[in-house]
């Protein structure tokens, strides 16, 4: 009694080797360019990314409406401010304009004393953790 194994060892070996070679031969270098402007959009993005990170520390929130008008109340408060962070962020369906990044509530409601003179409707806020 004979075994034929190695018959079908021998073609699946063959057939590997031919398809390994195949690839080999006709795989092709792939060369990506990219965009220029792809760099400047993705450092963009980290910034603003960092700017609205949401972590344990205190903000005061100085506006909640429209876009628009959360976009006027951000442009002001800047030219006025230059000392504070500050950043929209969107929470359904209203635009919030945050300032700061105090590490404790005495901090913030220290600052939200000296804030409340020019934004009477300014309050201390801790976002929840995304």
């Amino acid at each position: 009694m004979k075994i034929r194994l190695q018959k079908p060892i021998k073609k699946w070996l063959f057939l590997g080797l031919f398809f390994l070679n195949f690839n080999i031969l006709f795989s092709q270098q792939v060369t990506v360019e990219q965009d220029p402007k792809f760099e400047q959009l993705l450092a963009e993005k980290r910034k603003i990314n960092a700017a609205i990170t949401v972590n344990n520390r205190y903000k005061i929130q100085l506006f909640s409406g429209a876009s628009e008008d959360a976009k006027k109340m951000l442009a002001l408060f800047r030219k006025d401010n230059k000392h504070y962070d500050a950043t929209i962020v969107f929470s359904t369906p209203l635009y919030k304009v945050w300032v700061g990044n105090f590490k404790s509530r005495i901090e913030a409601e220290r600052n939200l004393l000296l804030l409340k003179k020019k934004y009477p409707n300014a309050l201390v806020v801790k976002p929840n953790r995304a």
